[in-house]
């Protein structure tokens, strides 16, 4: 197995998000790639940089899953943010289109608050450097398991499931789980999604639940209690062509790594009646406990199950990294994880 990380990652390091009305430090920082890196090494694992982080290709293949001028947005928005005057060195909305706008706006602020859902996502100088490098790790994953190899992980931060058509949230810009997809389909006449993150996999939803060449299943805290709050819900099942190719579990907040698997068993199972050729794993580790984002209460042990249960899909596999935010335990449970899926 191969695995991926792309150094200029750390270019996008924000210093603080809004948490319920007050700056806090944020947890999507350089430093979660260092953990990360350790838990790896724990198991005898090593990254390797990809290439291709300006590609066509990859511009391509974003512009497959991203609206062009969300594309443009972030590319541009902090040059035109500084000529603004009194204007911040970060750029945050201050006014959102709630119940949905009739018009796109020209000026940034307005832009900001069109693409940027929520707080999480402050945008720097240097921030669209590292996203699109996120982005070109998941790529560089796909690509691999296109190739030669059954299984690859790609060490994406910022992460991406909560990044939709045209809309930043939670500390996510660039869709990595979706990119990886893409990749795949190149391949692939069946790829399927499996979200094991904390949170709801709303911007992945949003890509593809009009569409069944990719299934899109996610295990999560209950939406109704916890952040993304408003998508999430069993009873979104994909719309049109992608009917009943769109699979949420919801699971009560605080649930244990017992009623986790038992989740766990149950998407696979829907996952079983799609029959993929192909899976992404968006592999988000904040059910832990002790995250700092905490909603459910893994213990590093059950990440060693779920990793296990994945690997026992045996299909060609893309481990995309989502959430997990730094403790003392996130390396260890990338560790347990990684021992689980390979057998280490």
């Amino acid at each position: 197995m191969r695995l991926f990380y792309h150094p200029d990652q750390e270019r996008h390091a924000p210093e603080h998000f809004l948490l319920r009305g007050r700056p806090a430090p944020s947890p999507e920082g350089p430093v979660r790639a260092e953990l990360l890196a350790q838990g790896l090494a724990e198991v005898g694992l090593s990254l390797t940089a990809p290439g291709g982080v300006d590609s066509e290709r990859l511009k391509t293949r974003l512009a497959r899953i991203h609206a062009p001028r969300y594309l443009d947005f972030l590319a541009t928005i902090h040059a035109r943010w500084q000529t603004l005057p009194d204007a911040a060195e970060i750029v945050a909305p201050n006014v959102h289109p709630c119940g949905g706008g009739h018009h796109y706006p020209r000026h940034p602020v307005g832009q900001a608050g069109w693409h940027l859902h929520d707080m999480a996502c402050p945008i720097t100088a240097d921030s669209f450097a590292g996203i699109l490098a996120s982005a070109a790790t998941a790529q560089a994953a796909a690509e691999s398991v296109s190739g030669s190899e059954h299984h690859a992980y790609a060490l994406c931060r910022p992460p991406g499931h909560h990044a939709g058509p045209e809309r930043a949230g939670g500390f996510c810009f660039l869709n990595n789980a979706a990119l990886a997809a893409t990749v795949l389909r190149e391949s692939f006449a069946r790829v399927a999604i499996v979200d094991v993150d904390l949170h709801h996999g709303n911007g992945t939803q949003d890509i593809f639940y009009a569409r069944r060449d990719v299934w899109t299943g996610s295990l999560h805290a209950d939406p109704a209690d916890f952040y993304p709050f408003f998508w999430g819900g069993a009873d979104e099942t994909g719309q049109g062509e992608g009917e009943g190719a769109n699979v949420n579990l919801p699971l009560p907040l605080g649930s244990d790594g017992a009623a986790f698997l038992d989740g766990l068993e149950t998407l696979l199972e829907r996952l079983a009646d799609y029959a993929p050729q192909a899976v992404v794993v968006a592999l988000g580790l904040d059910a832990h406990k002790a995250d700092p984002l905490a909603g459910l209460a893994l213990e590093r042990e059950d990440f060693t199950v779920v990793g296990r249960r994945l690997a026992e899909l045996d299909l060609p596999t893309v481990l995309v990294q989502e959430g997990g935010y730094p403790t003392d335990y996130l390396s260890h449970n990338l560790a347990a994880f990684m021992a689980g899926f390979t057998g280490a």
